[in-house]
């Protein structure tokens, strides 16, 4: 079992671009996932077998490194919801994209959760990154000891400061932003997931079709029947080829724009905790400082003292929220444009192999007349 990890590594020993997802193996009802990484020395791979508990146990240590200045400001890297085997509706309804395709999409997803922690400066440091990545052992499951996270979520339990007014210009722009940008990107992607969904309806249909028009082929000498079943077996294999395409086009939609809106969609949500966290912190430092006003004189320097400190942590945070922000910025605009792209060049090559298909029917057709 792997040990309780607290302390920082300074560098991976992998090229934390190249982390691959390969497969998702079913074992009974649980679900594992191999992970592949290419060694910095060049001389091979690893090669690691994890579960999604593992993902939340890395998850988890990620966010207890209390002490690293400005933790809060951090835009952790999002996880998708676990994912089951035989999940009910439900589920599938959370997971949305990451639930079509046989499980395709969900090692993408988790692909790219790994890669964007192997890239980050802070996150990268965590020697639990190093330990997930390359040891054949698994992740014990011992209970995290609780994180500044969790004191957090129980200091301001029932209160809501998302309305909160902010003292920067810079950080209450930024929410307004994130505010509006977290319900069009989700809602987007529920649309998008919709045509998805229908398209693939449409396919079975077609196959249902083509299936169908088998049992109008009749047997015997009558010129009549014989050209019907000709031209029912021909339009057969015109709605099997309306299928195939239908299809493509839908996995093509799955596995470029679709999982790209799916990971602006988490990621809008992680900036948005990051900045309530923030707005947290922020409510903290007011109190403190009308504390220290309030305070009497025999618990003046204290209360100072406690003054100083939630301003100190609070800077820290900010400077690292103000880069995190920029940095999220460009990531995503390329993100989705990388998408976009692969999504018009996929289309594109489908449109292309079903024109050159229908087009053979076409003439079949005309032969045929």
């Amino acid at each position: 079992m792997m040990q309780e990890v607290q302390e920082v590594t300074p560098s991976l020993s992998v090229h934390g671009h190249n982390i691959k997802v390969t497969e998702a193996l079913k074992d009974g009802d649980t679900l594992t996932f191999l992970i592949v990484s290419q060694k910095l020395s060049g001389t091979g791979e690893y090669h690691v077998v994890r579960t999604y508990e593992d993902f939340e146990w890395l998850q988890q240590h990620l966010f207890s490194e209390e002490d690293v200045p400005g933790l809060q400001g951090v835009i952790f890297p999002p996880v998708p919801a676990k994912a089951q085997v035989n999940a009910s509706a439900k589920v599938m309804k959370q997971l949305g994209f990451l639930g079509l395709g046989e499980w395709q999409p969900y090692c993408k997803a988790l692909e790219t959760f790994l890669r964007q922690v192997a890239s980050h400066s802070i996150l990268n440091k965590n020697k639990a990154v190093e330990i997930f990545l390359t040891s054949t052992d698994p992740p014990g499951r011992q209970r995290v000891r609780k994180n500044i996270f969790n004191r957090l979520s129980q200091a301001v339990e029932g209160m809501r400061k998302e309305g909160h007014k902010d003292v920067d210009e810079f950080f209450q722009t930024e929410r307004d932003q994130n505010l509006l940008l977290t319900g069009y990107t989700k809602n987007a992607a529920e649309r998008f997931l919709d045509v998805v969904l229908t398209q693939q309806k449409i396919a079975v249909a077609c196959g249902h079709f083509s299936a169908a028009l088998h049992l109008c082929v009749e047997a015997g000498e009558d010129p009549d029947k014989q050209d019907f079943s000709r031209i029912c077996v021909k339009l057969s294999e015109v709605f099997e080829s309306m299928k195939k395409n239908m299809m493509s086009v839908a996995e093509n939609n799955v596995s470029t724009l679709g999982l790209g809106l799916d990971l602006e969609s988490r990621y809008q949500e992680a900036e948005k905790e990051m900045l309530f966290r923030r707005t947290c912190k922020l409510v903290e430092v007011e109190t403190a400082r009308r504390n220290a006003e309030k305070a009497k004189p025999v618990k003046k320097t204290a209360m100072e003292e406690v003054k100083k400190a939630a301003e100190t942590e609070f800077d820290h945070i900010c400077d690292v929220a103000k880069k995190e922000i920029v940095r999220f910025e460009g990531v995503r605009v390329e993100m989705l444009q990388q998408a976009l792209v692969q999504w018009c060049e996929k289309q594109l090559l489908t449109a292309k192999e079903s024109a050159d298909q229908f087009n053979q029917h076409l003439q079949a057709f005309r032969g045929m007349a």
